[in-house]
């Protein structure tokens, strides 16, 4: 296995699950903490509904439309719309384009930023990874991940 390109324009990009991240301000970049992720994503892509206790988590759509649930109400973002989920509500999503979607994702601290760094890999190119079902490891991985950096696991992604 050969790293083609970890960074574009001086950015690190990861594999993270089945998306690619790139992170364009680290919470460590400035004083306030701000954190800035950008991801493309697949069509069908969705995480497991979660909750965030630290930090509130926005949601800008660059590209495609995606289906958010947010503390048991639905809600359809398309290209150009913010979604707000505040810290403390649980939250899901489901990429409903079938080009997939690009998404700006903006926190307030390094929770989640640590845990993407951590469930991550160096993306071995600048796209999506190959595809795979998360195996029962890779979940208790993901969750212990979550669980150490102030985000509970609680329930399964959207289908």
């Amino acid at each position: 296995m050969t790293m083609i390109n970890a960074t574009i324009a001086g950015k690190e990009l990861l594999w993270f699950n089945n998306t690619l991240v790139t992170i364009r301000v680290s919470s460590a970049d400035g004083e306030d903490g701000i954190c800035v992720i950008e991801h493309r994503q697949p069509y069908g892509d969705s995480v497991p509904l979660h909750v965030h206790y630290n930090e509130d988590e926005v949601f800008h759509i660059l590209e495609g439309r995606i289906r958010f649930v947010l503390d048991g109400r639905e809600r359809i973002a398309d290209a150009g719309e913010t979604v707000l989920a505040p810290k403390g509500l649980p939250h899901t999503y489901r990429v409903e384009s079938p080009e997939g979607a690009r998404t700006l994702t903006v926190t307030r601290g390094s929770d989640f930023e640590t845990m993407v760094r951590k469930a991550g890999r160096p993306a071995e190119q600048p796209d999506l990874p190959p595809a795979a079902v998360p195996t029962p490891e890779m979940i208790e991985a993901l969750t212990r991940l979550c669980a150490e950096n102030g985000i509970d696991i609680v329930g399964p992604p959207m289908g």
